[in-house]
């Protein structure tokens, strides 16, 4: 869940960087010429129905799943949509859990010195993408691969001149460029890029066949403590079914500690620090330590089947082009309890606001009449897992990607009043950026700098489940310079929700809650969705974006390049 309000959760566009595409004279949108009312009771209600402990925090493939698919169904019955999947209201989201146990130490060696052995939470976290009983990683070579980054459209390539095949990669976490202060890098230089995300870094190990990958954690790149990555690597792991059960995956993934790594490193005749230099530079040659790694673990497998629930209102004019809208429907279902033994997460505004602004846009659009193109209204499953429902969507969409013109993603509205400010994830990737600014000097909004661009959280909602297979999606929302009170009022509801009720039993409905900046942030949504939707053009990545390549190639096989 990215919560747009909370401090440090969500980031915001660099207003000088944005300002940049407006001299493109692309349009991307039609205007907007007329609002509907934001129906605000009905927020209410199917925040205060959904968030009620009669849905048990919305857990998915649990018994209350179905309580919560007959919910979200009727909203979009009222809202006069139409079934998506072929008559149906759902999606099948076939999940599997895996769950690592009899996690063997990591042990290193050489040919002549004596084997290293790294403990399991302590030193290193491990697991695996395939489904499979058993982990067996055996006297695989150890290879420093820099960042791990291949990047064609940079000309960068930091597996060049490597054969991976039963090697296993060990790479640093973030860009090569992450301390420089600006965004002028190769990388975006601050701002982190997907190919520093820890993510990418295991799926590219993969695509260049490697046995397995092992990422250098260190605080500031990362982003997070070695608590954080302890903490999300123990207990059960969830992945999208796959058809090969993930064996095109490495067959173990880890973190280890940078101490850990720098002592791997000097046992090679190597030096981490010097390593590092030299990786942050065009041109850098992937470096064999000499030594071999040796890692084993039991798999626990089970397989689970969750819904994404899919409405559509058609297009009058060309209903094969498609603007989406996604929201997550579940939370965590029980937790750990509080002082007074409720143990229910109940997730109204994670994200029970979501869902309220897809039923509250979908009964506006019907109000307004139909777009020119198709509108997906999409509620997805298992964003707590991972992002997996919109992952499963985007790997088999009902409606072609190709055909998708964008999209907006809407994680927690905020309850605490108007602003004047606007927040956005990434900076200034695409020419959605054209229809934004429209949109923001229509409603008198501002932007605020972004403050943490190198902490990635482009990378880690809904949306990106679509970016990254080509299609330009919003992640927008409300900043915290609220009209009443200013930054300071909404830098301590910030705080606040951080603190106190972020994925705990106390994010829970509120009759007393201000619902204006929510009516304020579905009116944005509904300007940004609608604009999509009536409009001609198809917006794309910046030419140096990391998913331009991916959106061209459909552009082209739809005919729309």
């Amino acid at each position: 869940m990215s919560y747009r309000f909370v401090r440090g959760l969500r980031t915001a566009l660099c207003a000088s960087a944005a300002l940049s595409i407006l001299v493109s004279g692309a349009t991307f949108a039609a205007p907007v010429k007329k609002i509907p009312a934001v129906d605000v009771p009905l927020m209410r209600q199917v925040i205060k129905t959904l968030s009620s402990d009669e849905f048990e925090g919305r857990a998915p493939s649990t018994p209350a799943e179905q309580k919560v698919l007959d919910e979200i169904v009727a909203r979009f019955k009222a809202a006069g949509l139409q079934p998506g999947n072929k008559g149906s209201w759902l999606q099948d989201v076939p999940t599997v859990e895996i769950t690592a146990s009899n996690v063997s130490p990591m042990t290193v060696k050489g040919k002549d010195g004596t084997p290293m052995s790294f403990a399991i939470g302590k030193d290193f976290v491990a697991g695996s993408y395939r489904f499979v009983p058993q982990t067996r990683v055996k006297d695989s070579e150890l290879v420093f691969v820099g960042y791990g980054i291949n990047a064609p459209e940079l000309g960068w390539n930091d597996y060049a001149g490597l054969d991976m095949k039963g090697k296993t990669a060990v790479i640093l976490v973030n860009d090569p460029d992450y301390e420089m202060q600006g965004e002028d890098g190769p990388f975006k230089g601050r701002r982190m890029t997907y190919y520093g995300r820890w993510t990418y870094k295991f799926e590219e190990a993969a695509r260049q066949g490697a046995t397995a990958a092992i990422v250098i954690h260190d605080t500031f790149p990362a982003a997070y403590g070695w608590n954080v990555v302890e903490s999300s690597w123990t207990g059960a792991q969830y992945f999208v079914q796959s058809a090969n059960d993930g064996m095109d995956q490495t067959q173990a993934n880890a973190w280890v500690q940078k101490p850990v790594a720098e002592a791997i490193l000097k046992a090679a005749g190597q030096d981490l620090a010097t390593l590092t230099a030299a990786a942050k530079h065009k041109g850098f040659k992937p470096v064999p330590l000499g030594l071999t790694m040796d890692l084993s673990f039991d798999n626990t497998i089970r397989k689970a089947m969750s819904h994404n629930v899919v409405g559509l209102m058609p297009g009058k004019k060309r209903p094969d082009e498609y603007v989406l809208y996604s929201a997550h429907w579940d939370h965590l279902g029980r937790c750990a309890p509080d002082k007074t033994g409720d143990d229910i997460c109940n997730g109204a505004v994670d994200n029970a606001t979501g869902v309220a602004a897809l039923a509250t846009l979908a009964k506006m659009n019907r109000k307004a009449g139909p777009a020119a193109r198709s509108q997906v209204f999409l509620a997805v499953t298992l964003e707590e897992s991972g992002t997996l429902g919109s992952e499963y969507y985007a790997a088999n969409p009902i409606f072609p990607l190709a055909k998708t013109v964008g999209g907006v993603n809407m994680d927690g509205l905020s309850p605490t009043g108007r602003a004047r400010d606007v927040t956005v994830t990434g900076g200034d990737k695409s020419e959605l950026t054209t229809l934004l600014r429209k949109v923001e000097k229509d409603m008198h909004l501002s932007e605020t700098p972004e403050s943490h661009p190198e902490r990635g959280y482009y990378y880690r909602s809904d949306h990106f489940s679509f970016a990254k297979l080509g299609v330009p999606m919003f992640d927008v929302g409300l900043g915290e310079d609220l009209e009443k009170g200013g930054r300071a009022a909404g830098e301590a509801a910030s705080e606040d929700y951080t603190v106190n009720r972020y994925h705990q039993p106390s994010d829970e409905y509120s009759d007393s809650w201000d619902m204006t900046g929510m009516a304020q942030e579905v009116e944005l949504f509904y300007r940004l969705g609608r604009g999509l939707a009536d409009g001609n053009d198809w917006p794309n990545w910046h030419p140096t974006d990391e998913f331009r390549a991916i959106r061209d190639k459909s552009l082209a096989e739809a005919g729309k390049k």
